[in-house]
């Protein structure tokens, strides 16, 4: 072989073997380079200082799957500060950040990020009626985009009614704090509510709470309309207030059961209801499958497993009320 062959073989060998090694330092630069952090967006209509307890179960849900927030996800957290008017506007807000999850804290911030995406995985953190809102064709099989926790409050408003009529033997009529706004799950805990006063010969004042100054007008109007007794369904304005709610029923010496024990803690009476704490650790799980690519449409909506009777007897006897023992009896929790 002439040394002008041997010259090209040799400038062959040496072009090949770059050629490899610039690959594999591309490969290996390629691989080196962080992945994308994933985003998740956190809808809620109450504002914030009402949701820490729901916000840090959710983040410790997230703890206990191995997320550090800000190092491997970041969560872009939006509130409509209790003006319901503005939750369009926040979840638009989300989606134009594109986030690839957004987590809703009540069927009301559900609609809205609904109308806002239909690709985004939606994962409702809690809701009374999914199904009846709208937000999933059932529970076993979502469909679409969204799916989530049930929180079952609808189904369990009768039940409130019927510990307030326990504490209160003569119990003849009762306000209802909440909103006409329409949604199936409205429909459903106003018809539950309705099957329990029948059956306990009770007189219904349902009273609108759609912003924060309606808060003191509707206790105003339970005192003219002689309530014995207040039921606070679910709703982010008055979740917000909780204080004020709190402080203007011993005002007005009445008694009141509330859905969450986010109102019990700050002094109200007595909730029934779900532990939300647990439901909102566990609406993390299902941030962490999607983001590990399983399908909204192919999660199940899982219902509430854990529920718990609160009392808070300083609140009691604030308002001279006497809670039977076999109620006492019955409470996961006293306060004292």
């Amino acid at each position: 072989m002439n040394r002008s062959k041997q010259a090209g073989m040799a400038r062959k060998t040496i072009i090949v073997l770059l050629i490899g090694l610039t690959l594999a330092l591309v490969d290996r630069a390629e691989g080196q380079q962080p992945s994308k952090v994933p985003r998740i967006g956190y809808l809620t209509g109450a504002a914030p200082d009402g949701q820490l307890d729901r916000i840090e179960a959710f983040r410790q849900g997230l703890r206990e799957l191995g997320y550090v927030e800000g190092k491997d996800i970041v969560i872009e957290w939006r509130s409509a500060e209790g003006k319901l008017d503005r939750l369009p506007a926040r979840a638009a807000e989300l989606v134009r950040l594109k986030v690839d999850i957004i987590v809703t804290a009540g069927p009301l911030a559900t609609r809205a990020a609904k109308e806002a995406t239909n690709t985004i995985p939606i994962v409702i953190s809690q809701d009374p009626d999914p199904v009846g809102n709208g937000f999933v064709a059932s529970l076993a099989r979502p469909g679409g985009n969204i799916t989530g926790l049930s929180s079952l409050t609808a189904d369990l408003s009768g039940k409130r009614l019927e510990l307030l009529k326990e504490i209160i033997p003569k119990l003849t009529r009762v306000a209802v704090f909440g909103t006409s706004i329409s949604t199936g799950s409205n429909v459903q805990q106003r018809r539950e509510i309705e099957l329990a006063a029948e059956a306990f010969k009770v007189q219904l004042q349902y009273l609108d709470v759609l912003d924060p100054k309606d808060i003191e007008t509707a206790f105003q109007e339970a005192s003219k309309g002689r309530a014995d007794a207040v039921l606070v369904v679910p709703s982010s304005v008055l979740i917000s207030r909780r204080k004020q709610v709190v402080e203007l029923a011993v005002k007005s010496r009445l008694p009141a059961i509330y859905s969450t024990s986010q109102y019990v803690v700050v002094g109200g009476l007595m909730s029934y209801g779900v532990n939300t704490a647990d439901v909102d650790r566990r609406a993390a799980t299902y941030v962490d499958k999607i983001l590990k690519g399983t399908k909204p449409a192919d999660l199940p909506v899982e219902q509430p497993t854990k529920f718990e009777l609160i009392i808070n007897l300083k609140a009691a006897k604030q308002i001279g009320l006497t809670i039977p023992p076999n109620v006492l009896a019955r409470a996961d929790k006293v306060i004292k």
